[in-house]
């Protein structure tokens, strides 16, 4: 039984206020989601934001095109901190997905933690070395990507310090 997790960080030029926004609302997921996942929600009447005990619907297209249910819950949260989210029913035979954000200088530090495990055993750990460990680090990157788009780069405040040397 192999286990992977993913850890990736960003850090964003907006507000506490503003990320949590953009992030706890479910219609924002398609938007930091690459075309080629074939992304759509399915449930109907979502909240503009998430709550513990939520239950969200999709349909993906993972691996060749191929339309998979995926159910989540939203299981945890705490406003402008966290939530996470565990699949109820897709292609894992588990995905724990934890998102925390903090306040830094100059904005916000974005964490994720992914805990998964492909289905299949021994043939689900290849499937995880040849193709599914790229596409979650895949999806990671666009999110990177479309974060900088709607809120902008992070500039990172030079901090050197001029000495004398004599």
């Amino acid at each position: 039984m192999a286990i992977y997790q993913l850890f990736t960080e960003q850090k964003i030029p907006a507000s506490i206020d503003e990320v949590w926004d953009f992030i706890s609302s479910p219609k924002n997921l398609k938007r930091i989601t690459p075309d080629y996942m074939g992304f759509d929600i399915t449930s109907k009447h979502l909240p503009e934001k998430m709550y513990a005990g939520m239950i969200i619907s999709y349909i993906v297209k993972p691996l060749l095109g191929i339309k998979t249910p995926w159910v989540t819950e939203i299981t945890h949260v705490r406003d402008k901190e966290f939530f996470v989210d565990e699949q109820r029913i897709g292609p894992y035979t588990l995905w724990h997905h934890e998102h925390r954000i903090e306040p830094i200088e100059g904005g916000v530090l974005m964490k994720d933690i992914v805990t998964y495990r492909p289905p299949f055993g021994f043939m689900g750990r290849l499937a995880n070395k040849l193709v599914i460990g790229k596409k979650v680090r895949g999806i990671f990157d666009y999110r990177e990507k479309a974060i900088i788009e709607i809120f902008g780069p992070f500039i990172e405040k030079n901090t050197a310090v001029l000495t004398p040397t004599t």
